[in-house]
């Protein structure tokens, strides 16, 4: 009767941690099958949207003054200046509108930021059809998920989406590091 007892909590255990560990991966499952459906409702409840708009914001300002700072004509100028001080404001407003639930499933098909300056966002650019796009997932801590998204065309623009736990099984997509370049 010990043995039966030890044998269940043992069992328990190994459920318990199976479950712990790999509901993220269930969760990116959901994610990407639901951008490919164009399940808005789902994605609504996979996105964390303030969360993932203020990541975006954050990594398109950094972009934006990365390259304005290797730029001597920026950089240089005064109204490269005023373009520095500007640009995240403008960066905000941009995201604020376009970020919603059928541009995270283009990024999510395509492994690529759509350009906010298409009239249809969540239609994929001319070559990009999502038809080749490799996972590869790896804990950045206890309680957040890298999901390195790389178009086979494209393999040195790694696009990282970044789910955070909600609970002890639930999992949302809050972030997203953008490729270098």
């Amino acid at each position: 009767m010990k043995g039966l007892f030890k044998g269940l909590i043992g069992l328990a255990i190994l459920g318990f941690l199976v479950a712990y560990f790999g509901s993220p991966i269930l969760t990116v499952r959901a994610l990407v099958a639901a951008a490919e459906a164009g399940d808005e409702a789902a994605l609504e409840r996979l996105v964390d949207f303030p969360r993932f708009r203020d990541s975006l914001k954050d990594e398109l300002t950094a972009h934006l003054m990365a390259r304005a700072q290797a730029d001597p004509r920026v950089r240089d100028s005064g109204l490269g200046g005023l373009g520095m001080i500007l640009g995240p404001m403008l960066v905000g407003g941009a995201v604020d509108a376009l970020v919603n639930a059928p541009m995270v499933a283009a990024i999510v098909r395509t492994a690529r930021v759509p350009d906010p300056t298409d009239r249809d966002p969540g239609a994929p650019a001319a070559g990009d059809d999502g038809s080749d796009i490799r996972q590869t997932y790896g804990y950045r801590d206890i309680n957040t998920l890298a999901v390195r998204l790389t178009n086979v065309e494209r393999p040195n623009q790694t696009l990282k989406l970044l789910l955070t736990r909600q609970g002890l099984f639930d999992w949302k997509l809050t972030g997203i590091d953008l490729p270098a370049g």
